[in-house]
């Protein structure tokens, strides 16, 4: 009887025992097929990511897609992109949690700052974190003029015409900033109202107009180039220190920029600002081994997707201007900027003065919530004073002529 008993519990105790390590090992292989890709050469990513981006047909959207199809045929790594109609849903799935990473544009500043359309209760100053940024061979924004004009530098535009595009405060800062360049200003020029981007070209065919903004390889450009007036892009020449300060002043995330591709544009390029685009974006929380793998990932398939998107060869380290950025850079991006030999030691003392913006700003949005008023509009007009206040004292740029 005891010998049976003995026999029972020892088997008992085989099986429970072979119980749990069955268990054991079936969760480890529901983990290793459902949670992270098994680490490869430094990889550590999940199976499945999430970026939100601009609408498909973009070329950010595209840049993501071909990016996605490398990390599913390299890695097993699923890239979902989900596309946002405007600023704040792009950003929005990024603080849900729903995406990993947010290929965007200006409004990544703009969340760091609690501005514009973040300017509101639910939003405020963000803790965006940087991983890359996309310098293409167009530009972002500059002046389109009509060559008939005889506009051969931004001087030359006193007592032009320029258009004003009516509901679209970026387009008309990014035009002041870019007059500030030959210390004018809005009141040094003609300002001619339009209802939309388009209506700004249409100004310049139709002589109502002698300049407008936009990107240097913007499609509406062509049609001014082929029209009786024609097209010419005047230069923002980099060796203006001054001038080159007065512009970063107003808009700091706007850096000198050498632009190819557009037309009418000479071989040798044209010097230009511009802002990054796509600008690939996560949080502070944003986990640093799937930031790191991520700009890994990036870097060493470089060569593979690079002509796979229109703008795509604007990701290469080479055009990452480490130095001059406005937003501070995750961890995880750091990590690899120093292993690969891009982190100099101007890269980590700005970065140390975004880290030090951001504090600023959350301490200014902490003191000012417990008594904001309720009303929308008072709200954002009490916290922009509060938050320019704060930046004030500090001696930081403010970018009071943006708003």
């Amino acid at each position: 009887m005891t010998a049976r008993i003995f026999s029972l519990v020892t088997n008992y105790a085989f099986l429970l025992r072979f119980a749990v390590v069955s268990l054991i090992s079936i969760g480890s292989a529901l983990a290793a097929s459902v949670g992270s890709v098994p680490a490869q050469s430094g990889i550590e990513l999940p199976r499945t990511m999430a970026w939100s981006a601009y609408p498909t047909g973009t070329g950010g959207y595209s840049q993501a897609v071909a990016l996605g199809n490398i990390l599913q045929r390299t890695y097993g790594v699923n890239l979902r992109v989900i596309p946002g109609r405007n600023d704040v849903s792009r950003l929005a799935t990024l603080r849900a949690g729903r995406v990993h990473f947010s290929a965007g544009g200006s409004e990544a500043v703009y969340a760091q700052e609690g501005i514009l359309n973040f300017a509101s209760k639910i939003w405020g100053p963000q803790p965006v974190r940087a991983l890359l940024s996309n310098f293409s061979d167009s530009c972002s924004f500059t002046f389109a003029t009509a060559a008939d004009a005889n506009i051969n530098g931004v001087a030359d535009l006193e007592g032009k015409r320029v258009t004003f595009v009516q509901g679209a405060p970026s387009l008309n800062n990014a035009t002041a900033a870019l007059l500030s360049y030959a210390n004018l200003t809005w009141d040094d020029v003609i300002r001619v109202e339009v209802g939309g981007y388009n209506a700004s070209i249409d100004a310049i065919l139709n002589n109502r107009a002698d300049a407008a903004g936009g990107a240097c390889n913007s499609p509406p450009f062509l049609r001014v180039e082929a029209s009786p007036r024609g097209l010419k892009f005047p230069a923002l020449p980099h060796n203006d220190a001054e001038a080159i300060a007065r512009v970063r002043q107003r808009l700091p995330w706007y850096v000198p920029h050498i632009a190819y591709e557009g037309p009418t544009l000479p071989a040798e390029g044209l010097e230009v600002f511009t802002s990054a685009y796509p600008l690939l974006v996560g949080l502070d929380t944003s986990e640093e081994a799937m930031v790191y793998s991520t700009v890994k990932i990036m870097h060493r398939h470089y060569e593979e997707y690079k002509d796979s998107a229109p703008g795509a060869m604007g990701w290469t380290f080479a055009r990452q201007k480490l130095e001059q950025a406005f937003l501070p850079f995750h961890e995880g991006a750091i990590r690899y900027f120093k292993e690969s030999g891009e982190w100099t030691p101007e890269a980590a003392a700005q970065n140390e003065k975004n880290l030090y913006r951001q504090a600023v700003l959350k301490r200014a949005w902490d003191a000012f919530l417990p008594t904001a008023p309720d009303d929308y509009s008072d709200f954002e007009k009490a916290w922009l004073a509060a938050r320019l206040e704060a930046l004030e004292a500090e001696g930081l740029v403010t970018l009071a002529d943006s708003l």
